[in-house]
């Protein structure tokens, strides 16, 4: 009987309220959870539970999907942007024209999405490592390549071209105008290019590489002995030698550095561009390190110093502690993290406004993660097992982070805020013009500057007291606030 009346009242609370447009909140869950601004604008739906949901997107788009199999992204112009199923195994996207598409970024495919007479748009297809092609209308810019049977691939890896027969019986690559083949690969290599660059390798017994007045390197019983010498145009050409584990050294105008018992001591010094001196002792154990641009001071895994191009980064009882100041821009960013990941906070603050409030992110995994951005916005979710690891990644918040979020609190500004339990099946809100509370569709209080709501079923019955001296709660039953109500309600606040 009571299920069957809290059906009928889930229903009814359904349809009478599908009319509340306007409201701040119109909370039907498990069926439907709307949330509108004080101007009417929607600030994003969830349907049954957390599953179906649309929000809008921080390139003012929106998003909106099944949580966790799929989500779509449209762009402010509400054209189609992109979509993924399964994320990250399958995701589409459509720039212009264009339209690409990839299975777990190994089975990838790019073409025109409205193919026409006379298009030009490349298409391509690979299933890596096995099948690669592109379609230009170039011959010089096209190529098909299945390995490691036959083809070849051009403007990939770092390359401007790569060819293959029967890997590794045959491979060639060009870049920048140097060929290598090698035959088989990567025995024995065979190297030409511009200005007499040449050279050969029988791997790993020995080989040269060499450019008349550039450079000149050579191995033997590879990587055990080397000697690569550059820059031989100049007075005092750079060298670099080793006799492996024993002994190595680099030497230059500018750097002498020198390793015995490689890579366990050494030292190295530098006069340009800029002084540095550098001594280790059981590397990478005991290290000590100074210069105008970069300092080191490292005692094995007790404590670490080091400034880097700006970065002060510092460790304690490796890999416990550590923390890292930079600055980005105009941000000067302070890094603490314990064990990595398991209690990760940020503070930035603002160089050129030393006195505005910092903004905050702060993580204790995988219980709770809180954000503030200095500016009166904050948040708080727990539990929150992934947003450490994607801090950046907003299809991960969309589609993942939701689904294990069991308490969310956010506040938009000073004394305006809301929080959710549940996904969303006991809200309440709070700001300087109104307040309200939903326990699902069962029951729901809403004071405004019309008056205060108190309601079952968003309407089925329930009290209300207008606003003004000497008013009366009245009784009402089957009363859904009609859409002029909730304009004048909205507006009020």
């Amino acid at each position: 009987m009571f299920l069957r009346l809290l059906i009928a009242v889930m229903v009814l609370a359904l349809f009478g309220g599908g009319a509340s447009a306007l409201a701040a909140e119109t909370n039907v869950w498990p069926a439907w959870v709307t949330r509108t601004d004080e101007t009417g604008h929607e600030l994003g739906w969830q349907a049954v539970g957390p599953l179906f949901f649309r929000n809008p997107a921080p390139e003012d788009g929106t998003y909106r999907g099944l949580r966790p199999l799929y989500l779509r992204r449209d762009a402010a112009d509400g054209t189609f942007a992109e979509s993924t199923f399964l994320y990250p195994i399958f995701i589409t996207r459509q720039s212009g024209n264009v339209r690409t598409w990839s299975v777990f970024n190994l089975i990838n495919h790019s073409g025109p999405s409205r193919p026409e007479a006379g298009d030009i748009e490349p298409r391509s297809f690979d299933v890596w490592p096995f099948y690669f092609s592109r379609d230009t209308g170039k011959p010089e810019s096209t190529y098909h390549g299945l390995f490691p049977i036959a083809g070849q691939i051009r403007g990939r890896l770092g390359y401007d071209r790569l060819s293959w027969t029967l890997f590794p019986l045959y491979w060639k690559s060009e870049r920048a105008g140097v060929t290598t083949t090698s035959t088989p690969w990567p025995i024995l290599k065979r190297s030409t290019g511009p200005d007499g660059y040449h050279g050969f390798a029988l791997w790993p017994l020995f080989g040269y590489i060499e450019k008349p007045g550039a450079f000149h390197q050579r191995f033997y019983l590879w990587p055990l002995i080397y000697k690569n010498e550059s820059r031989l145009g100049e007075p005092q050409p750079s060298v670099q030698q080793g006799f492996l584990p024993f002994y190595s050294q680099e030497r230059s105008a500018e750097l002498v550095s020198e390793n015995y018992l490689w890579p366990f001591f050494g030292y190295t010094h530098r006069v340009a561009p800029q002084p540095y001196r550098e001594v280790r002792y059981f590397w990478p154990l005991l290290v000590q390190g100074r210069g105008p641009d970069r300092y080191v001071n490292r005692w094995g895994q007790f404590y670490t110093h080091s400034i880097v191009k700006g970065i002060d980064k510092q460790w304690f009882v490796w890999p416990l502690l550590r923390q890292q100041n930079w600055a980005d821009g105009d941000v000067q960013r302070t890094r603490r993290q314990f064990l990595f990941f398991v209690i990760w906070a940020e503070q930035q603050r603002s160089l050129s406004k030393p006195n505005a409030a910092p903004a905050e992110k702060a993580h204790f995994w995988p219980l709770i993660s809180v954000w503030d951005n200095g500016a009166g916005r904050r948040q708080m979710q727990f539990p929150s097992p992934l947003e450490v690891f994607f801090p950046a990644n907003d299809k991960v918040r969309q589609l993942y982070s939701p689904l294990l979020s069991l308490y969310r609190f956010e506040q938009r500004a000073p004394g305006d805020t809301r929080t959710a339990l549940l996904w969303n099946a006991v809200t309440w809100q709070r700001s300087p013009q109104s307040r309200e509370f939903h326990l699902g569709p069962l029951f729901s209080t809403q004071t405004n500057a019309t008056g205060r709501r108190v309601a079952l079923g968003n309407g089925v019955l329930g009290w209300q007291r207008p606003a003004g001296e000497g008013a009366r709660w009245r009784f009402f039953l089957f009363d859904f606030p009609a859409k002029s109500d909730k304009a004048a309600s909205t507006q009020s606040r």
